[in-house]
């Protein structure tokens, strides 16, 4: 059955841990500004529906992927009196993963606003 009081909670739960983050990473700040201004370029450029679709799913996956980056290495320091050396293994890869996908959507991201900003400049 639902309940709105759990509903709420899970909200009020969700918005504690992005400001946890925004608090304690600096990455997650960086890339939420980026996504700003990608959120400012959506507006004023004359941008196809799927262009917008695109840099917002982008600018999503990447801070998502730097939350699953921070839950797993705070998830991982839990075990630091005890470090197996699969703890710095794991965490080097969710960074090169957090990375990659910034990367990509750095590539991808000028790929769709360069034209734009070209176009502008003419």
């Amino acid at each position: 059955m639902f309940s709105f009081q759990r509903f709420k909670r899970s909200f009020v739960d969700a918005w504690r841990g992005i400001a946890y983050i925004y608090r304690k990473e600096q990455n997650f700040r960086i890339q939420l500004v980026l996504s700003f201004f990608i959120l400012i370029a959506i507006i004023l450029l004359p941008l196809r529906p799927w262009e917008t679709v695109v840099l917002i799913l982008l600018a999503v996956m990447v801070l998502t992927m730097e939350i699953l980056n921070t839950a797993l290495e705070n998830f991982s320091d839990m075990f630091k009196p005890r470090v197996h050396p699969y703890v710095g293994v794991v965490k080097d890869l969710m960074a090169g993963a957090v990375l990659i996908t910034a990367l990509g959507a750095l590539i991808i991201g000028l790929i769709i606003l360069l034209p734009h900003f070209i176009s502008l400049l003419k």
